[in-house]
């Protein structure tokens, strides 16, 4: 008995560092561990807007983005002792996220101009890494997003749900 709690809290920590790939909205992240339950992250990637209405033209443009996420893991210890896989950080969170995203499109000229978005806030989510290294990735919460080039702002939901892999992943 000894044994096996020594061997769940040996696990039941953040891990150190984990390097993934995104693939819903096309992604590179880091996560850097901090403490035995708080990380941060740095993601740069791509996001989309899809635009379709009767009095417009249907288009889908694509964005570069950069993101950072402080997490505090709260859960841990209760995954690791009903027998859950904690490793690659398996587990709750609450965090703040923000999210900085230009409005020029990569690849095509459209409507869209020169202006950035920032948006951030609170978040509470969980991600689930499995033995092959799959990982699902949800964070819901509400922000503030602010337009650079109208120089206004507004509360809005903060929705994020990542689909990838784990590449320096534990077993």
């Amino acid at each position: 008995m000894i044994f096996t709690f020594l061997a769940n809290s040996q696990t039941a920590k953040v891990e150190k560092g984990q390097l993934k790939l995104n693939f819903l909205a096309p992604a590179i992240e880091y996560e850097a561990g901090l403490t035995n339950k708080t990380s941060v992250t740095f993601e740069v990637g791509t996001g989309f807007i899809f635009a379709a209405g009767s009095n417009r033209d249907t288009e889908i443009s694509f964005f570069p983005y950069f993101e950072s996420q402080y997490k505090y893991y709260y859960n841990f210890d209760k995954r690791a002792k009903k027998g859950k896989r904690t490793a690659n950080n398996s587990a709750n969170y609450i965090s703040f996220l923000a999210t900085l995203q230009s409005n020029k499109p990569l690849f095509k000229n459209n409507k869209y101009n020169d202006q950035a978005i920032f948006v951030a806030g609170p978040t509470w989510g969980f991600q689930r890494t499995y033995k092959k290294g799959f990982r699902f990735s949800l964070d819901l919460g509400v922000g503030y997003a602010f337009e650079t080039l109208r120089n206004e702002g507004a509360i809005t939901p903060l929705i994020d749900i990542e689909l990838g892999w784990v590449l320096n992943r534990k077993k």
